[in-house]
């Protein structure tokens, strides 16, 4: 069996406050899950929103055209005698999804019309959308509701439209009130009254069972699910198209057209232009769920891959890490150290062991690219290798002026001296930098981002870490600093990007 995957990101998804997505970030969106990702079918707006949405949908649809593949991209669309389909149109859209009353509560309390009333409206935009060569798919808004307090409804509804040109029944559960055994229940229903049916199922996270509840709607015989990239929608966001798709492929062994070594790149890119971070610890895209934390784990991974599950990282485009922190055993060390090839007897390893454990009690974040500095600090043999040294820098910040840095700095026994305004003090403190590296005629790697966290608590006395992320000779690399003070905390940080760069 191959389940059909529709992902709604740029519908559903984009109901997530505060996100609004631009016309080139839809289309970029839109190019990724179709032609990387391979997902089935993409929704891509709702009709009649506003002109930035109607130029989006022109976007994707001309390109999809160019592409072939336009019967893959749908619109939401209202029963408007015709309002939605002619929007639709304009903007070269060929499928609607057509939004209906899937429980009696909705039709009558909402519409205020009778079952009778609104099956007359479906019909009549159908027969519109028919004449204008647009293909229709049908929402149950409230579906899961209806099933749940007025099931005769339903099925009378869908007795008065299976003779319809509907190509797809969809089935929301729009207010997440399902749990996994009424979905199925429910699904079950659908299936076997009507089986010459395409059914789609079409869940909400509020109760954190959006993937459980796939995985019901699967069991139960629907042949199509949506999904949103990071899960997200409005109030607890939709079903994330990278779990469904995990447990599709491990728990059911149901098949699909999704390329799973793209799950994360696509992933990456729509918290780029969404503005909502992925948790780190969600599954298969959060940055530690696949970072073993206890050293018992990294040594049960040498012997035979004892902490393995079917979740392997190198499926979705990852790789297995291993942290560095109080609970390390020198299993998780020697991991780091194969990985940047470096050997140490069991006396070094035994001393570097402690020296980690000793920082991790102090809630430093330890990282593979702190391993060198740690192992030369143990092993006082660090002398020789720090190439760059700051040796003074003063910073001065004023209200209505620009902020002051110069700075004093040793690289390979040479003294340079510089300063220059920014922004900020970093930002100023980097203008001197530059101008040194600019007068050594050396390039500076690219800060692409710039994290700063402080423990659990808010006091005012606790320590900054500043995780700047840098790229360097087609390379992207992590250095931290740590400190009370913010921006001596990303100075640190970047004299560790020296010396890595320089060694």
């Amino acid at each position: 069996m191959v389940a059909e995957i529709m992902d709604t990101t740029l519908r559903d998804g984009e109901q997530t406050s505060g996100v609004s997505l631009s016309w080139k970030e839809k289309l970029s969106i839109a190019k990724l899950l179709l032609d990387e990702l391979h997902v089935d079918r993409i929704e891509v707006a709702s009709a009649r929103v506003s002109e930035g949405e109607f130029e989006a949908v022109k976007r994707i649809t001309s390109w999809a055209a160019d592409k072939g593949a336009l019967d893959r991209i749908e619109i939401l669309g209202f029963i408007d005698g015709g309002v939605s389909l002619n929007w639709i149109k304009d903007a070269g859209g060929r499928i609607i999804n057509l939004l209906s009353k899937g429980s009696r509560k909705h039709c009558e309390g909402q519409l205020r019309k009778t079952l009778e009333q609104h099956v007359a409206d479906i019909k009549a935009d159908i027969a519109k959308a028919t004449g204008m060569g647009i293909s229709v798919n049908l929402y149950l808004e409230d579906w899961s509701n209806g099933m749940r307090n007025s099931p005769d409804y339903v099925f009378a509804m869908v007795d008065a439209l299976r003779g319809e040109s509907i190509k797809r029944f969809m089935l929301p559960d729009t207010l997440g009130i399902l749990n996994p055994y009424n979905t199925e229940d429910f699904c079950r229903q659908m299936v076997e009254r009507y089986p010459e049916l395409h059914f789609d199922f079409h869940p909400h996270n509020d109760y954190d069972l959006s993937v459980a509840n796939v995985m019901a709607a699967m069991k139960a015989g629907i042949k199509g699910v949506h999904t949103t990239v990071n899960g997200l929608g409005e109030r607890a966001g939709n079903a994330p198209l990278s779990s469904v798709i995990a447990v599709l492929h491990d728990q059911l062994g149901v098949k699909t057209h999704i390329t799973e070594e793209k799950i994360n790149r696509v992933s990456r890119m729509v918290e780029t232009y969404s503005g909502i971070h992925i948790p780190p610890n969600k599954p298969v895209v959060g940055e530690n769920v696949f970072t073993q934390c206890a050293g018992i784990h990294a040594d049960g991974d040498n012997k035979n891959n004892l902490y393995y599950n079917e979740l392997l990282p190198e499926r979705f485009g990852r790789v297995r890490e291993y942290a560095l922190g109080k609970t390390s055993g020198k299993a998780n060390i020697r991991k780091n150290l194969e990985a940047i090839g470096i050997e140490l007897d069991e006396d070094s390893m035994r001393k570097v062991t402690e020296r980690i454990i000793e920082l991790g009690d102090k809630k430093e974040q330890v990282t593979a690219e702190d391993l060198p500095y740690i192992i030369s600090d143990v092993l006082r043999q660090g002398e020789h290798e720090s190439h760059i040294k700051i040796l003074n820098y003063s910073l001065s910040l004023s209200q209505g002026l620009h902020a002051v840095a110069v700075l004093k700095i040793e690289i390979n026994n040479e003294i340079y001296e510089e300063s220059s305004s920014g922004d900020g003090q970093y930002d100023a403190f980097m203008g001197a930098l530059r101008k040194i590296y600019t007068h050594l005629d050396r390039e500076l790697p690219m800060l692409t981002n710039y994290t700063v966290t402080i423990p659990p608590g808010g006091r005012t006395d606790a320590l900054v870490q500043t995780i700047i992320t840098w790229e360097h000779d087609g390379e992207t690399f992590k250095t931290r600093g740590l400190d009370p003070d913010q921006t001596e905390a990303a100075i640190k940080a970047t004299i560790k990007m020296l010396n890595k760069i320089e060694n």
